[in-house]
């Protein structure tokens, strides 16, 4: 199998490397080279995390309607929602009306351990995957603290662009994949639940 050309950082940065080509992640293609994640500052914008792959891809926590308005500055044009129903009377505003508002679209995906329809599992990453390609534009994805965002994104770039796993996980350990902390009784991870098996380098608490 042909393997993606992948440049992982060494540590977390905070400024973005200045960059002649644009990379894009987003679209029906296979991601040829898989930009380093960028960590972005989350003030007042985005609860916990914050980070830019290539030039039209973000990755977040929740976001604050002005972390909304600034992504629609950027160019977003869809965003991705992973967080259950029951978390998002919680957050102080309707972030689907807000979301309509702005002229962008919602993909509302929601998911959490377990058994059922939202669970942790192939059909789930499948339709992240339908949604990463359809989408025209800049993406946002986002949970609470991009912990869920950052499995079914290593998930996806294993499953869709042929990222070994090393790679995929070290990559998104560097947004916010937490590996080492237990999930459930099986000793699986999120990331191994979306891609139905088990994943090389996973650090099992």
């Amino acid at each position: 199998m042909r393997h993606l050309s992948i440049t992982i950082a060494a540590a977390i940065v905070l400024v973005a490397p200045a960059s002649s080509a644009a990379q894009k992640v987003v679209g029906p293609g296979r991601i040829e080279s898989l930009p380093a994640p960028v960590i972005l500052d989350t003030t007042g914008m985005f609860q916990a995390r914050y980070a830019r792959v290539g030039d039209d891809f973000f990755i977040a926590g929740q976001p604050t309607p002005d972390a909304l308005r600034e992504m629609k500055k950027l160019g977003v044009t869809t965003v991705i929602n992973l967080r259950m129903p029951q978390e998002m009377t919680r957050i102080g505003f309707d972030e689907p009306k807000l979301i309509e508002e702005l002229g962008l679209k919602y993909v509302y995906i929601p998911m959490r351990g377990g058994e059922g329809e939202n669970s942790y599992s192939p059909q789930t990453l499948r339709k992240f995957a339908d949604a990463m390609k359809a989408a025209d534009g800049k993406v946002l994805l986002h949970c609470t603290i991009a912990w869920r965002a950052s499995h079914i994104w290593a998930a996806y770039l294993i499953q869709e662009s042929g990222v070994p796993d090393a790679d995929a996980l070290a990559h998104a350990r560097a947004i916010n994949l937490m590996d080492d902390h237990r999930v459930d009784s099986s000793g699986s991870q999120p990331v191994e639940m979306f891609l139905g098996r088990k994943v090389a380098g996973i650090r099992r608490p």
